[in-house]
């Protein structure tokens, strides 16, 4: 088989023009159909949008499949192996559980059920983990059962890890764009660098799963004009659980011995950083993952179900310290992509210092990001010219002035007035006297829409 990268680039262009092209009718469905669902208190878009984006995601996922099945090189893939239709079959019962959950809603352990049933279609085609690389040890085959399990846990936990980081306009299809670009290069490798064809589908699932997601975001970006419901985030989770059991489950280390002249156990040792972030896709979703773990210690500790919504997911967080909605989305990307390209250059030389040290920068750089809003700027009058306008004290008391309360309130304080009462800041509701916690106002979006009503000092 050649290098198909042109059919590739072909598929994922397909794909990315259907679900785009799609997803301006779908939303004229979505509100025709009444699948607009009020604001809810954990939201954070003011004004009801229309869902059953997934409509659209599935129809880029099948115009994708149907590309490729013709192409030259591509439909080979096809022809070897039955993972593209056992693909096919489990999301088209996941897709269809996230359109009534959308439409009407759906219980939260009857879409567990769904997806363990979308899960178990796909192990019966042959879509399963039949052995995985344990290093020290080598290559320890699993009984049907155990790979049934671990396929359908893989599956469950990829699923909701994404369906729980969908919570701000364009942030769940973004993570998922860049763990799948970084998936890409993974499955690329194994089959070209080392001439493994089983890991051609994961290869064409992950460029399928780009071309989602890019056709999907010009959408879905703030303010976000639809979103992709259960019916989207399910359905793009399923996708990149099954390239990770494909490649992962799949291709055989045997077939690498001939390539480092050693024993099985030694190949496995040599390829530990290639496999290990594929057996479980910690590190290509290590930012949902870690989320979905947090919000289930989270609700549990406070003796709630754990598939109980709340508004304390790290996307909260940031809006939470003060960060705008589209910088919070920015956030979230960085760092998914940093863990995920830096576990793609940790597989090519994993002996390199350079690559650690760079991670490590990045890190740092991130962090001081994060915390940006915790530090009140206080630019000197000699530097005020250098600086943006919102760091200039005139800017400020200006903005002050235009709302109606004292630089004080401005900088988070509760004033109190004359009368006793205590006036709250912008962002703090009408019918509450509670202090506002620094950070939270208009522009983050935070809570009700009572929320962002004003109230005036001294009323």
């Amino acid at each position: 088989m050649g290098q198909p990268v042109r059919e590739y680039l072909l598929t994922l262009c397909v794909t990315a023009a259907v679900t785009y092209l799609l997803t301006g009718p779908v939303r004229k469905f979505a509100i025709a159909a009444g699948a607009m669902p009020e604001i809810r208190a954990r939201d954070v878009h003011r004004e009801p949008t229309p869902r059953l984006g997934g409509i659209a995601m599935f129809g880029g996922l099948c115009a994708g499949l149907l590309v490729a099945s013709h192409l030259t090189n591509l439909k080979d893939v096809f022809e070897l192996s039955n993972e593209p239709r056992a693909l096919l079959s489990g999301a088209g019962l996941i897709w269809l559980l996230g359109v009534l959950d959308d439409k009407w809603g759906v219980d939260a352990l009857i879409k567990l059920g769904g997806q363990m049933i979308a899960a178990g279609v796909m192990v019966l085609q042959g879509l399963t983990i039949l052995w995985i690389p344990v290093p020290g040890i080598g290559t320890v085959s699993l009984t049907p059962m155990q790979g049934t399990l671990l396929t359908v846990a893989l599956v469950v936990i990829t699923i909701n890890a994404v369906n729980f980081v969908d919570g701000l306009d364009g942030l769940a299809s973004g993570m998922v764009c860049i763990a799948a670009a970084a998936f890409f290069m993974y499955a690329y490798r194994i089959w070209f660098g080392y001439g493994l064809e089983a890991a051609a589908p994961a290869t064409l699932f992950a460029a399928i799963l780009m071309g989602m997601c890019l056709g999907f975001l010009p959408h879905n970006m703030h303010p976000a004009r639809i979103f992709m419901g259960d019916s989207g985030s399910m359905l793009i989770g399923l996708v990149l659980a099954a390239g990770a059991i494909s490649i992962t489950g799949q291709v055989d280390p045997d077939a690498l011995k001939l390539d480092f002249g050693g024993s099985e156990r030694e190949a496995v040792h040599a390829t530990v950083p290639v496999y290990i972030p594929l057996l479980l896709p910690l590190t290509v979703i290590a930012v949902p993952i870690a989320d979905l773990i947090l919000a289930i210690v989270r609700r549990t500790w406070r003796g709630q179900s754990p598939f109980a919504a709340d508004r304390g997911h790290l996307h909260h967080r940031l809006l939470e310290i003060g960060h705008s909605h589209s910088r919070a989305v920015w956030i979230m990307y960085f760092w998914s992509a940093l863990i995920a390209f830096g576990a793609v250059a940790f597989s090519v030389k994993s002996s390199s210092m350079w690559i650690v040290l760079t991670i490590a920068a990045l890190s740092a750089v991130g962090l001081v990001l994060l915390l940006l809003p915790r530090f009140t700027p206080r630019t000197p009058r000699w530097a005020e010219g250098f600086v943006p306008p919102r760091y200039r004290r005139e800017r400020r008391r200006a903005a002050a002035a235009a709302a109606d309360v004292t630089p004080a309130a401005v900088n988070g304080a509760v004033a109190t007035a004359g009368s006793g009462d205590v006036a709250a800041a912008p962002g703090a509701s009408p019918e509450s006297t509670e202090p506002v916690p620094a950070g939270i106002h208009g522009a983050t979006a935070i809570g009700d829409r009572s929320r962002f009503s004003r109230r005036k000092i001294g009323a």
